[in-house]
């Protein structure tokens, strides 16, 4: 048996083929419904990206068959690993760090809000741009955890940004919510090859 099956999706709102998938993987007591409606605010500035939540079928679903799944995600889609993203909370946020910065080749982007375990050990194959967002005052899983992790991250020269939100707990928050859709429409929409003028050349 698979280890995950697609949940709640938004399609892309361009009606066509998407050209961007948004993978978003729940945890912590954010189920897969409330993050595919964190979505709802971020497809108009991405209308040709598909968002897919994902949901575990074992507690102890492994980041190496999640890896496989994104790859049957990507080819069904016909797209390439740098149209895809990755957006995670909670242990969901853990276990797309995992893949995100396991995969051969490096993802469009990925956002972790408020991951539960931040280990610099983590296989570091591709750097995809990356933003950690973390409350300051999260019980489960510290926020100086996340500034550790980040530091030893840009020690490797990824491209990694963290947004902290005062007084948060473990949570999602607005400003979070639109500091991520805004580090995703940045990285993950990629513009239009320039048309070169021919005439002037």
């Amino acid at each position: 048996m698979t280890e995950f099956v697609e949940g709640p999706a938004l399609a892309a709102l361009s009606c066509g083929k998407p050209a961007y998938l948004v993978v978003l993987i729940p945890g912590g007591d954010v189920d897969a419904q409330a993050m595919l409606d964190l979505a709802l605010g971020w497809a108009p500035a991405m209308p040709k990206a598909d968002f897919v939540t994902l949901q575990a079928c074992e507690a102890e679903a492994s980041w190496e068959g999640l890896d496989l799944f994104l790859d049957e995600m990507l080819a069904r889609r016909r797209l390439p690993d740098s149209h895809l993203a990755l957006v995670g909370f909670s242990d969901g946020a853990t276990l797309a760090l995992r893949v995100g910065l396991g995969r051969r080749s490096a993802i469009a982007a990925l956002v972790a809000f408020s991951a539960t375990a931040y280990d610099a050990e983590f296989e570091t194959h591709a750097q995809p741009p990356l933003l950690l967002v973390h409350g300051e005052a999260d019980r489960i899983s510290p926020y100086q955890s996340m500034l550790a992790f980040k530091a030893a991250l840009k020690e490797k020269g990824a491209p990694v940004w963290s947004f902290r939100r005062p007084g948060l707990g473990h949570a999602i928050d607005d400003d979070g919510v639109a500091a991520a859709g805004d580090f995703l429409a940045r990285h993950v929409v990629h513009p239009a090859p320039a048309q070169h003028d021919h005439a002037h050349s």
